[in-house]
C-alpha cells in the first residue's frame, strides 16, 4: 500500500473522485476545500455522464449502483430550434443513449457520503503553496495554518492555486460567456416556454449567440444564454439591477419568437454571469516531484459537456495509478500525466470545433449534420 498520504486540494467532483479511489484501494487521502460546508453554494446544473469517461471513474469508484439511481430519465432528449421557434431537430430519448443525465449537486453527495468520515476538511481556503524540497510541498491556508505533505494533488479548478508549483500559464478568457437563469415549476408557471423545451434539452442556436436549456428535476428549466461578446460588454450591464440586466440581455434576441425569449423575461431567478476561460488546449508541464493537478486544474477549457467527465476520469486514473505504485509516487505521477495530457488536449480540440459550428455562420445546419451523423444517417 502507498505509504504517503495524499493531500489533495479541492472537494469537486474530480477530487472527490479521487478520494474514493484512493479509498477503494486502501490509500489514505485528506481533502482540503475553500467552501465551508457541502451546501454552501448550489453545485450547478445537469450532467450528462459518459459511458467512457465518466461512468468509467464510477465503476472504479464502486458507485455505479449508486449513480443510476440518480439518473433522470428521458432528459437524454434532445430538441433544436430556430429563432422563429420552428423545431428543426427532434431526437426522443428512447432510453438506449450512454450519456444519462444527472444533477451535479446530487453526484456530489454521492461521492461525498461515499468516503470515511472527516475525509473533507471544510473552510480550507488555499493562500499559496511553496516546493520544500525532496518531493514535498507546504500548502497555506487563509487562516494561517498550512499542512506539508509528501503527494499533493490540486483538484482546485480553473484558478488554482497549486497550478503555480508546476506551470505559469492561467486560463484567458475564450470571448464566450452565458448567462444562467432558471424557471421554476415551469409546466404550471410557464407552460408555453415548458413546451418548446421539451422533456430534456432545448438549443437554439444563431451566429455568436443562443440559447442551451436543460429540463431540471422538479421542472425546472435552467437555460444558459451564450453569448460572444468581450467582457467590457459585459461590464457595462449592472447585474445587481435584475431587471435591467435581464432587459439589456434581452435586446441581443429582438425578433426571436416569444416563448423562446421567455426563458429570460419571465426568468424567477437573478441572472447569473460567468465568463468562460480556458487554458492552451496543450497545457502541460515537466514533472515535479510530489505534486500534480487533475480538472480543470490541469485543463481548464469551455464547457463542452466534458469537464466533470474529463476531472473524474482523471481522478479515478491517478488513483488507479497510485495503487499500481505504491512503492515508487513518481511513476505512479509520470504514468498518469503521460495519459492525461494528450486526452485533455484532444478534448480542448474537439471542444474548438464544437463551438464553431454551435455559434459559427453555418450554425446550426453544421450541428444537425453532426448529430444525425451520429444517429446513424437518419
Amino acid at each position: 500500500m502507498l505509504r504517503t498520504p495524499v493531500t489533495i486540494i479541492g472537494a469537486g467532483l474530480g477530487g472527490l473522485t479521487l478520494a474514493r479511489v484512493l479509498h477503494v484501494n486502501g490509500i489514505p487521502a485528506t481533502v482540503y476545500e475553500a467552501e465551508s460546508s457541502p451546501t454552501a453554494r448550489a453545485q450547478g446544473g445537469m450532467l450528462d455522464i459518459h459511458d467512457y469517461n465518466g461512468q468509467s471513474a464510477l465503476r472504479a469508484a464502486g458507485l455505479t449502483d449508486g449513480f443510476r439511481a440518480l439518473v433522470l430519465e428521458g432528459r437524454e432528449a434532445m430538441r433544436m430550434a430556430g429563432p422563429d421557434g420552428t423545431v428543426l431537430f427532434d431526437k426522443p430519448d428512447d432510453g438506449t443513449g450512454d450519456r444519462p443525465e444527472v444533477q451535479r449537486g446530487e453526484l456530489r453527495q454521492l461521492l461525498l457520503d461515499s468516503l470515511p468520515a472527516g475525509t473533507v476538511r471544510w473552510g480550507h481556503k488555499v493562500s499559496g503553496a511553496r516546493t520544500l524540497g525532496g518531493g514535498r510541498h507546504e500548502v497555506t491556508f487563509t487562516d494561517g495554518t498550512s499542512v506539508a505533505t509528501g503527494l499533493l494533488v490540486g483538484a482546485d479548478g480553473a484558478w488554482s492555486r497549486t497550478r503555480p508549483l508546476l506551470s505559469a500559464a492561467q486560463p484567458e478568457y475564450t470571448g464566450m460567456s452565458c448567462v444562467e437563469v432558471y424557471l421554476h415549476d415551469a409546466d404550471t408557471r410557464h407552460p408555453a416556454a415548458a413546451k418548446v423545451v421539451g422533456s430534456g434539452a432545448l438549443f437554439v442556436l444563431a451566429p455568436g449567440k443562443g440559447f442551451v436549456t436543460h429540463r431540471e428535476r422538479g421542472g425546472d428549466l435552467h437555460t444558459y444564454v451564450m453569448l460572444a461578446r468581450p467582457q467590457d460588454w459585459f461590464a457595462d450591464i449592472d447585474f445587481t439591477d435584475t431587471a435591467a440586466a435581464l432587459a439589456r440581455i434581452l435586446r441581443e434576441f429582438d425578433g426571436w419568437a416569444p416563448e423562446l425569449t421567455a426563458l429570460i423575461s419571465e426568468a424567477d431567478t437573478a441572472p447569473v454571469l460567468r465568463p468562460f476561460a480556458a487554458l492552451p488546449a496543450g497545457h502541460r508541464w515537466e514533472r515535479v516531484p510530489g505534486v500534480t493537478l487533475i480538472g480543470d486544474a490541469a485543463h481548464v477549457a469551455a464547457p463542452n459537456g466534458e469537464g466533470a467527465n474529463l476531472a473524474m476520469l482523471d481522478g479515478a486514473e491517478l488513483a488507479r495509478s497510485l495503487a499500481a505504485h505504491p512503492d515508487d509516487i513518481e511513476t505512479a505521477l509520470t504514468a498518469y500525466e503521460q495519459a492525461m495530457f494528450p486526452r485533455s488536449a484532444e478534448t480542448a480540440t474537439e471542444g474548438t470545433e464544437l463551438y464553431a459550428l454551435m455559434f459559427g455562420a453555418d450554425t446550426p445546419h453544421g450541428l444537425i449534420s453532426l448529430f444525425r451523423e451520429e444517429e446513424g444517417g437518419e
